[in-house]
């Protein structure tokens, strides 16, 4: 039974409606006092319950029911419904241990969703789960690009596999160079959009003039320079998974638009006023924390709880350090066949000294530290001697700078020093910003502001 709490009967009759017609069991009231004494009686699969019940509009009957609903029941999942200028009820609610929020006039389609998630993520808390093995893992979901065995690793992939058939909206944390775009693509994976598109995009490369057009599209002459046109990445994804990494980067301006589509998954092309749906599930990374942005007020609390339905951090590589000589056969492996050439072997003193380091930069460091090992060594057989010259320039995470740029300004010395690192690493950007020890939002600022240019 999905019990509907609201004093309006239009809504309380339209819920009924759009229950029955998907095939569930709805039950309605009007208020807290007929709510409280049927929950005594029996357990509902879900509550859907508005936030007001009189003239008053504070939200203050909606939370202390809420609360009370958790005494009795504190495993079933409360959608509020609000208005969208009552969002700031709803982030309360969230806090009080509400599953979700629906904003009305409410989206049909999103509000079926949303309960459909919410009883499949219920159903499988309720079961005795295990972590899984390697091996069980193998046999059951597709988590072939993630390489390791540890007890951390495991247990990330066990909420991989219990969470990934649902619709929720999943937040990836953990720090630079832990493998969040691996995890969301094996979200997408071993989800039912696997056929459907994976669409990743990186907001800390974005910046607020180029957001709309990039992630909702442009007519042509919708703006300046705007000769064609241009199918925005929501559309792009439509059925399918978008990944917004690096969504912590985000500016303000832009996180009230992101919210919008996020909360009714409509969105109006640039140039275009008519609006648009779209059925998308959003994986979102950052290696911010955001429950401190929050608190600093530079990003947005109702975001915050509408992306991080389910949470699931990255340990950094330190504390998987028995997966090191599994990551690292396999970057030897992988470069092996990039290259057409021989397999490389590790002493048991390479692997040993593998495991020893810091690894600031987790993952990424060490695939660079086994890539440029490989390349610089020429051996078939590395030992810890040719790792530990290799590593001697990554292990302050920085570029050392050369002294013929005594005597230049500060600005001048770090356009240097990006230009060193772009041609040390081919341009590969992810290695750059891990060696120059900052973000990669922050090294797309600065290339955009020495106008710098590169195709990696």
């Amino acid at each position: 039974m999905i019990l509907i709490i609201d004093d309006d009967s239009v809504v309380r009759s339209s819920l009924t409606f759009l229950l029955k017609h998907a095939g569930f069991e709805p039950e309605a009231v009007t208020g807290p006092e007929e709510a409280l004494a049927l929950i005594r009686k029996e357990r509902p699969r879900l509550i859907l319950m508005d936030m007001n019940f009189s003239m008053t509009t504070t939200g203050e009957e909606g939370i202390q029911l809420l609360r009370q609903v958790k005494i009795f029941h504190p495993e079933v999942p409360v959608i509020l419904m609000t208005a969208w200028g009552s969002i700031s009820l709803a982030v309360q609610g969230m806090q009080a241990g509400a599953f979700d929020f629906i904003t009305k006039p409410w989206n049909n389609l999103m509000l079926l969703k949303s309960i459909r998630t919410a009883l499949e993520l219920s159903e499988q808390d309720q079961k005795q789960i295990t972590t899984l093995d390697r091996v069980e893992a193998d046999k059951k979901f597709h988590f072939d690009k993630i390489i390791g065995k540890s007890r951390a690793l495991m247990e990330v992939l066990s909420t991989v596999s219990r969470i990934a058939p649902t619709n929720a909206s999943v937040l990836i944390t953990g720090e630079s160079g832990t493998g969040k775009e691996l995890i969301a693509e094996a979200i997408h994976q071993n989800s039912k959009r696997a056929k459907e598109p994976f669409v990743k995009v990186n907001l800390g490369g974005l910046s607020q003039s180029l957001f709309e057009s990039e992630m909702f599209g442009h007519k042509k002459g919708a703006f300046t320079d705007a000769y064609m046109d241009r199918t925005g990445r929501f559309e792009m994804a439509h059925k399918g998974t978008i990944f917004l990494d690096e969504i912590g980067d985000l500016e303000l301006s832009c996180q009230v638009k992101l919210l919008r589509v996020l909360q009714d998954q409509t969105f109006e092309v640039l140039g275009d006023s008519t609006p648009r749906k779209v059925d998308v599930r959003v994986v979102s990374a950052t290696n911010c924390n955001l429950q401190d942005m929050v608190a600093a007020r530079s990003f947005r609390e109702d975001l915050f709880y509408r992306i991080n339905l389910i949470t699931i951090h990255l340990p950094a590589l330190r504390e998987r350090r028995e997966d090191i000589p599994l990551l690292a056969t396999w970057f030897a492996n992988q470069q092996a066949k990039q290259n057409g050439s021989p397999v490389v072997e590790f002493s048991s003193e390479a692997k040993t000294y593998l495991r020893k380091l810091p690894y600031s930069g987790n993952i990424r460091e060490l695939k660079n530290l086994v890539e440029r090992t490989i390349l610089v060594s020429g051996k078939s057989r590395l030992d810890a001697s040719d790792f530990e010259r290799q590593s001697q320039s990554l292990s302050s995470g920085t570029i050392p700078v050369q002294s013929s740029f005594a005597g230049m300004t500060l600005e001048e010395l770090e356009k240097q020093s990006i230009l060193q690192a772009l041609e040390k690493y081919n341009g590969n950007l992810s290695h750059v910003a891990t060696a120059l020890g900052v973000s990669r939002a922050a090294l797309y600022r600065r290339l955009e502001k020495y106008g710098l240019q590169t195709d990696k």
